[in-house]
């Protein structure tokens, strides 16, 4: 019998997979165990060990060193991955929030220099902007494409104190995403957005921690559950869905009452 979903033959792109327990690479992961050829990037080295891993485990694998906020870097990267495997069918446009060995500012908007919001904006949106532009006249010559970009639901949904920047972001990547949706659909290509929540990964905080207990679901959500979203909108199963953003969170921003949970829920 033939599995669900199906990535043999195809090449993935996954930016933002430096981290083991992330969910750019638990995505890789998974494309991989399905069939894709698999490129994954980030801004250290560490990214030839998320390689080493997945190859020990037979998928086909490339890792790539690059600062996405560099265009020339992006360029120069995609340029190679389309020279080497002649195509770009997936792109999982996961890089952003935050970056190895660089610490977050935050502060509220009256006293947030300007530094910091040209940085956020950079990181959250232009990443995305700038492998997006560069892919796409790839996809859009093989009339093949799918895109998946991962936004928050902080910024479109949702938002807290002192993370105007990273909210104004990663909003824009749902605006951006739909209107690249309406220009490429002719072409095969969609384009859509995952919107995670409390997540658990190596960043986390307390008080993100505390968030995720305080879902309706009473957990903060795992990586492989956000990968499983991407690589279902990734796959041909999602031929019909464009445009469209996806809330991963556990219920939480369905829920009114944000008080402790036994005075209500």
């Amino acid at each position: 019998m033939k599995q669900f979903i199906d990535f043999t033959e195809k090449v993935c792109l996954v930016t933002g997979a430096g981290s083991p327990i992330g969910i750019g690479f638990h995505t890789a992961k998974l494309l991989g165990s399905l069939g894709g050829r698999i490129i994954i990037t980030a801004t250290t080295e560490r990214i030839y060990e998320r390689e080493a891993e997945l190859k020990a485990l037979g998928i086909e694998t490339e890792g790539c060193v690059a600062d996405l906020m560099d265009r020339a870097q992006v360029k120069k990267l995609v340029n190679h991955i389309a020279e080497c495997y002649g195509r770009i069918d997936v792109l999982i446009n996961n890089a952003g929030m935050v970056q190895t060995g660089i610490e977050e500012e935050a502060t509220v908007f009256a006293q947030m220099p300007y530094a910091v919001w040209d940085s956020d904006i950079n990181r959250n949106l232009n990443i995305t902007c700038n492998v997006t532009r560069e892919v796409l006249p790839y996809m859009i010559e093989k009339e093949y494409g799918r895109i998946v970009n991962t936004s928050s639901v902080t910024g479109p949904v949702a938002s807290n104190p002192c993370e105007a920047a990273y909210s104004a972001a990663k909003a824009a990547i749902i605006g951006m995403s739909m209107s690249i949706a309406i220009e490429v659909a002719k072409h095969n290509i969609c384009i859509n957005s995952v919107l995670p929540g409390w997540i658990e990964t190596s960043y986390t905080t307390p008080e993100e921690a505390a968030g995720g207990e305080n879902t309706p679901a009473g957990r903060s959500g795992t990586p492989e559950e956000v990968a499983n979203m991407n690589v279902f909108l990734a796959s041909d199963k999602a031929s019909y869905i464009t445009g469209q953003s996806f809330v991963v969170d556990g219920g939480n921003t369905i829920q009114e009452y944000k008080g402790a949970k036994e005075l209500y829920y």
